[in-house]
């Protein structure tokens, strides 16, 4: 008598959760991630009605004028649930003052905080951290803009990966640590019209260093050789910053 087949089992879902390292012992998840959207316009003669329209919503943001074109502004917004670019956002540029704007969509960005395996903390990096970065009052230039790596990075093994971005991290590190740059970097993955993989924000009180900062990630692997698009970027000076998640 033949024997019962065994049951199969159905696919597992994936763990979708964020993972840090060890924290006292015992590793770290979590479900949390902040989101970020940044748009961008033109046609903006004073800047001041459209800081005002948004800290009368109340919206957790960065407002921008542009330093590359006279008339054009740059509205940061960040919140842990996406509903919030609907249901918060998208009425205040439906207002007074942002209406009558004219959106520039090859500078729109939405991208998620990720982490990469080994934080120490990982609702500083998901979540605090950010929001410092970009609320600072002593850091008022910031330089936005998406990116894509090439299929082939992928292909590499783990190992010549990890390499690969320590090199553009280290830099990154050294910049953060003279008070030069700070960065935001977010995911991207399926987030926007043109597929970019990653969202980066780079942050600082001057602006030359974060020029200093895009010419010396140039020379590194990832950069030069693995990088299939990058930019459009647009480059602003803080107007008004919310004073939440200071």
């Amino acid at each position: 008598m033949a024997e019962p087949t065994a049951a199969r089992r159905g696919p597992e879902p994936p763990d979708l959760s964020e993972k840090g390292g060890n924290k006292e012992g015992q590793p770290q998840h979590s479900n949390e991630r902040l989101f970020m959207q940044f748009l961008a316009f033109g046609g903006c003669a004073s800047s001041t009605p459209l800081a005002h329209a948004l800290d009368r919503a109340k919206i957790s943001g960065v407002l921008y004028e542009d330093v590359n074109d006279p008339r054009g502004v740059g509205v940061l917004t960040f919140n842990e649930d996406p509903d919030y670019f609907i249901d918060r956002v998208r009425p205040v540029l439906n207002g007074p003052g942002f209406s009558v704007l004219v959106q520039k969509p090859e500078y729109t960005m939405l991208g998620r905080t990720y982490s990469i395996g080994y934080e120490p903390d990982l609702p500083e990096v998901l979540l605090h951290r950010p929001r410092r970065t970009v609320l600072n009052p002593l850091w008022k230039w910031g330089v936005w803009y998406p990116l894509r790596r090439a299929g082939k990075f992928a292909q590499l093994p783990p190992d010549e990966q990890r390499v690969i971005l320590a090199e553009h991290g280290s830099i990154g590190m050294s910049f953060g640590a003279g008070d030069y740059a700070h960065d935001i970097r977010l995911a991207c993955h399926g987030l926007d019209k043109d597929d970019n993989d990653f969202v980066i924000g780079l942050i600082g009180k001057d602006l030359y260093p974060l020029s200093a900062l895009v010419q010396t990630m140039r020379k590194t692997q990832q950069t030069s050789l693995y990088l299939e698009r990058l930019g459009p970027f647009f480059v602003g000076r803080a107007l008004w910053q919310s004073t939440d998640g200071m």
